[in-house]
């Protein structure tokens, strides 16, 4: 039997035009692309997710400007097409491509929110390929709101960009934080 071998970006871009031509499937965004090509289904988000989500892609427009999108796929060089939750560039790597189609490079700054997500189980992978495709930064939101901020040389205190995020602790699980002293919960 032949081995599955890696699919370079055209061929993940073929497999996902026709990913998302099938009905079946819905929204494309729902769905993302190993790099091998097969589907990876991602859930539904809840309610309480999409808020956060919003709630994050707000702040970060608001800190760094609107160049920022939600869910858009992008290509990266060593996972497959993958959906971050939220994505910023500046403006100028906005116009090099069809919007249509997945961001064929990983954008700048990629957001993803682990709130009841399954994606906790691939996340050193995913940081990993965001940072390999060209991503200078990637902040993780973790399941508690904890804010973890990651570069090409590892683990940061602060964002490069300036973003520093807050999202509302009444959408997160309390139960596993510290609270920062002062901080109310």
């Amino acid at each position: 039997m032949d081995a599955p071998y890696l699919l370079d970006s055209n061929g993940l871009l073929a497999a996902w035009r026709r990913l998302s031509a099938h009905a079946e499937f819905g929204q494309g965004e729902r769905y993302e692309l190993d790099e091998w090509g097969v589907p990876v289904a991602n859930a539904c988000p809840s309610a309480r997710r999409q808020i956060v989500l919003t709630d994050i892609f707000c702040q970060v427009t608001e800190q760094i400007g609107h160049l920022a999108a939600m869910s858009v796929a992008v290509t990266t060089p060593s996972f497959g097409i993958r959906v971050p939750d939220v994505v910023w560039m500046p403006c100028d790597r906005w116009e090099d491509f069809d919007r249509d189609d997945p961001v064929p490079f990983v954008p700048d700054l990629c957001v993803e929110v682990l709130l009841d997500s399954d994606r906790a189980h691939d996340l050193d992978r995913r940081v990993t390929s965001y940072l390999e495709g060209g991503a200078r930064e990637v902040i993780v939101v973790g399941r508690h709101g904890q804010i973890e901020i990651w570069g090409v040389k590892g683990s940061r205190q602060a964002s490069m960009f300036g973003v520093a995020l807050s999202p509302d602790r009444m959408y997160f699980e309390q139960g596993e934080i510290a609270a920062a002293p002062g901080a109310r919960c």
